[in-house]
């Protein structure tokens, strides 16, 4: 992995709070003219740290109001399958393959409880299934503060 100054980790944060900053706008806040904000800015993206820029979408807008987290234990003969089924169901907004009893840790969301509940059917094919209701999401924390509480 590259090291990242403090400039780079203060850059990094501002682009995960607002990806649409002007090189201007980045430089300025970390001090350093648009050319150089702009040219650090590339090398981070050349160097894979930045993958790339994203709209953050409220599901609610769009009338899925239902949020749960179904947790999956299958078998290693089923996995692929499971992650296929994950990958086709557009409800599954993020998938994890953890350790531990269970194997998948899926984000669903669904604009009712009826679809929730065809939805953790079609995971039950795959093996025992664990279903939670999300109360209140937050914000994600920025990757730089992990990597500044590290160095």
């Amino acid at each position: 992995m590259e090291s990242l100054d403090r400039i780079d980790r203060d850059i990094l944060s501002l682009l995960q709070a607002d990806g649409r900053l002007t090189g201007a706008e980045v430089g300025r806040r970390v001090g350093l003219s648009q050319p150089a904000a702009s040219a650090r800015i590339q090398r981070l993206e050349k160097n894979g740290v930045i993958t790339g820029y994203r709209a953050v979408v409220d599901p609610a807008a769009l009338g899925l109001n239902i949020h749960a987290v179904i947790r999956l234990r299958t078998t290693h003969a089923q996995l692929r399958r499971a992650l296929d089924f994950t990958a086709r169901t557009p409800e599954v907004t993020s998938t994890l393959r953890v350790t531990g009893e269970d194997c998948l840790v899926l984000e669903v969301h669904c604009p009712q409880a009826g679809r929730l509940e065809e939805v953790v059917d079609a995971c039950a094919r795959y093996g025992p299934v664990t279903t939670s209701l999300v109360l209140s999401s937050y914000p994600p924390k920025p990757l730089t503060d992990v990597t500044a509480a590290t160095s």
